[in-house]
């Protein structure tokens, strides 16, 4: 298969629009599982769906996944539609997906240590992002920024990511290798 990084065809539809339904249902489910004195932040395994299809099909499919599927995940909550926390779930699928290219062996450990790589800077950038909204959205300060919204999404997120991406992507593999890809 010719691989580019930004394409986005029918194949990458598809599969944007199962990682979201995953991500949206899943990350819905448990909801329930909000991490106390956090700002609206769950315990969120499926974190790790726009991780993984970033990083198996690429960096839109990744944001796709984790930009609607939080959508999806909120709207199903009825927590509402908060943009920029959308937009850094989709950023963490988006920046694991820029390896896309150079993964050809999902159970290498050089590939998982690079995904794994990936996933911490996703998270680190997407949530970055999505708690320093709350400045202008929610007047926050700084540091109750830091400890409210960032620290706790940045915790569960990496723990999910860490653990999880390289248990997929070894699964994936394992797929592929029965399927005759």
């Amino acid at each position: 298969m010719n691989k580019k990084l930004w394409q986005f065809g029918t194949r990458e539809v598809v599969f944007a629009a199962i990682g979201a339904a995953l991500y949206g249902v899943l990350a819905w489910a448990t909801n329930f599982l909000q991490i106390p004195g956090a700002g609206n932040v769950a315990v969120r395994p499926a974190v790790v769906i726009p991780m993984f299809f970033g990083v198996v099909f690429g960096p839109i499919v990744g944001f796709i996944a984790g930009f609607l599927g939080n959508i999806i995940s909120d709207l199903l909550s009825g927590a509402g539609f908060w943009f920029y926390w959308d937009l850094g779930n989709g950023i963490q699928g988006l920046i694991p997906g820029l390896i896309f290219l150079s993964i050809t062996n999902y159970r290498d450990i050089g590939s998982i240590i690079k995904a794994e790589i990936m996933v911490v800077v996703g998270i680190i950038v997407g949530m970055g992002i999505a708690s320093l909204s709350d400045m202008w959205v929610s007047g926050m300060d700084f540091a109750s920024i830091v400890a409210v919204d960032f620290i706790p999404a940045f915790i569960t997120n990496i723990v999910w990511g860490l653990i999880l991406t390289p248990i997929l992507m070894v699964a994936y593999s394992a797929v592929q290798s029965r399927s005759g890809r």
